[in-house]
């Protein structure tokens, strides 16, 4: 008799533990929604148009959730006349858009509802924290200072690193930039890495096998869609606000942050001695380029000591380039201080023109300013190249 309670209970301990791994976890549980979607749903019910941005990088630019967000909101809304904008470019992180985002989401008029994600591409690239929190908080400031009605949703999509973070029981760098910055600008914030990994941690799927990589396979995308869905359907649900709220900024974490983030015309350099301004330059090789950084004017210099300098007015000065196999040394200061050196090749630079944002004078006072740039050595003895292609400058403040 007692062990025929015992392999009943042990039954029953099997089978509740095999109802409860099949469950699948609640998308609801990963959405944060430290504010509301009122002013865009306003716009799709009252204005019968609306204004749909998506910064980001590779994963937003591929064909996956982004698409199927436009067809979701299209079918749901029929009324409604919707302008999609894909600001997506690949490899490009919370620095890059910070400074892009004046040229390729602010110049294309009202954005009504804007989605960022930069979690994956920040840990790729290696941004550091400080970095981060400036950029992202600079995005939030930027946009909603060129139209305080915006909504923003952040996002953070997931890769093996934070995976591995939340399994050591700590809460990656990037998803925790992006959470405070929800919480802080009252945004809505969905933690998609940490669903991944707790979806993949209760067995519903894999992450070799189903998801496949940081790019997810389109079972990846289709998750990400629907928890996004999820955001957007209970957000919808309401009642048709009465009005339009305005944003009202708070004081900023960080004053130094990139809220007046934006490309410098690299025509602006004088001096340039090595230095030449090719108006719509392309590769002569068959290394790969990305869209927006092909076709466009470049200054360049193929020799070591070529110089140039730049007068800027602003707290923040950088570079944006595009690093190539040829990729060298370049050697700089600002204001005639102490003279630094970086390397522009990156581990991605033999097989692809890279989009690369740098920055090199962080921090100064309010003003004008000189930036000095010169080229140095290769990046190898073997290559002998120290090509420097700029694409932009990148000022701020």
């Amino acid at each position: 008799m007692i062990k025929k309670k015992s392999v009943l209970l042990l039954l029953s301990v099997v089978i509740t533990v095999t109802i409860k791994a099949q469950t699948p976890l609640q998308s609801e549980s990963f959405i944060t929604r430290y504010g509301n979607l009122d002013n865009v749903l306003y716009h799709i019910k009252a204005d019968k148009k609306a204004t749909i941005t998506f910064l980001g990088g590779s994963i937003t630019n591929m064909e996956g959730w982004r698409d199927q967000v436009c067809k979701y909101l299209a079918a749901t809304y029929p009324a409604t006349t919707f302008n999609f904008i894909n600001a997506g470019i690949p490899s490009l992180g919370s620095l890059p858009h910070a400074f892009r985002l004046e040229q390729d989401v602010l110049s294309k008029g009202k954005t009504d509802l804007l989605f960022v994600e930069a979690a994956v591409n920040d840990k790729v690239n290696g941004t550091n924290e400080v970095t981060q929190r400036r950029a992202i908080e600079g995005i939030i400031r930027h946009a909603l200072t060129e139209n305080p009605e915006t909504n923003i949703v952040l996002m953070a999509f997931a890769d093996e690193d934070k995976m591995a973070g939340y399994r050591a029981g700590k809460v990656p760098v990037e998803i925790q930039v992006h959470a405070d910055i929800a919480k802080k600008y009252h945004l809505p914030f969905i933690n998609l890495a940490k669903e991944v990994t707790n979806r993949i941690d209760a067995g519903e799927f894999t992450w070799k096998d189903d998801f496949k990589n940081l790019h997810p396979s389109p079972f990846g995308q289709e998750l990400y869609f629907k928890t996004i869905r999820q955001l957007l359907d209970s957000a919808f649900n309401n009642e048709t606000p009465k009005r339009l709220i305005a944003a009202k900024l708070p004081r900023a974490n960080d004053s130094f942050n990139y809220g007046e983030g934006k490309y410098l015309d690299i025509h602006k350099a004088v001096n340039k001695n090595g230095f030449r301004i090719v108006e719509s330059w392309k590769p002569s090789d068959n290394v790969h380029t990305r869209a927006g950084f092909v076709n466009v004017p470049v200054l360049v210099s193929e020799e070591k000591n070529a110089a140039l300098e730049l007068p800027f007015t602003g707290r923040t000065i950088g570079i944006g380039i595009v690093s190539g196999p040829d990729a060298g040394f370049i050697n700089y200061s600002v204001d005639g201080g102490p003279r630094q050196t970086i390397d522009l090749y990156t581990e991605w630079s033999k097989g692809l023109y890279l989009p690369w944002y740098l920055i090199l004078g962080d921090g100064l006072t309010t003003g004008k300013h000189v930036l000095r740039l010169q080229t140095g050595e290769p990046h190898t003895a073997a290559t002998n190249a120290n090509v420097c292609r700029i694409v932009y400058f990148l000022v701020n403040g």
